[in-house]
């Protein structure tokens, strides 16, 4: 008889358990779901920064429309395109996140041969 006893302690608690389940699966979604949405942001806001810079590089040594080709090759379209000297400024915007970058244009030249390695 002394375990029946215990047995009808335990009989309500049950109800309990599940609600504090059901709670906590929905804080586990809703957190998943937050760290979901930031990871595509972040992806985003990562990939438009690159292709900013290759945009911005291509812009130094192709000009303008070297830029807006290598930013179209990248799902991007040129925003913003300035040229001063040896500087090149772009912005870009690829599937809503926009990014800027900045190049230069080199000063030394190849002159088709590769640079000499430094001594040891």
């Amino acid at each position: 008889m002394g375990c029946c006893r215990n047995r009808s302690r335990f009989k309500h608690s049950s109800g309990q358990a599940s609600v504090g389940l059901a709670v906590a699966l929905v804080l586990t979604a809703s957190c998943l779901l937050a760290l979901g949405r930031l990871f595509v942001v972040v992806i985003g806001d990562a990939a438009a920064q690159s292709a900013a810079d290759a945009t911005a590089l291509a812009g130094a040594a192709g000009g303008e429309v070297a830029a807006a080709e290598l930013a179209a090759a990248n799902s991007a379209m040129l925003v913003h395109f300035e040229q001063r000297g040896n500087d090149t400024q772009v912005m870009i915007e690829r599937r809503s996140h926009r990014a800027t970058a900045t190049a230069q244009r080199g000063i030394a030249s190849w002159n088709g041969h590769p640079p000499e390695p430094s001594p040891p």
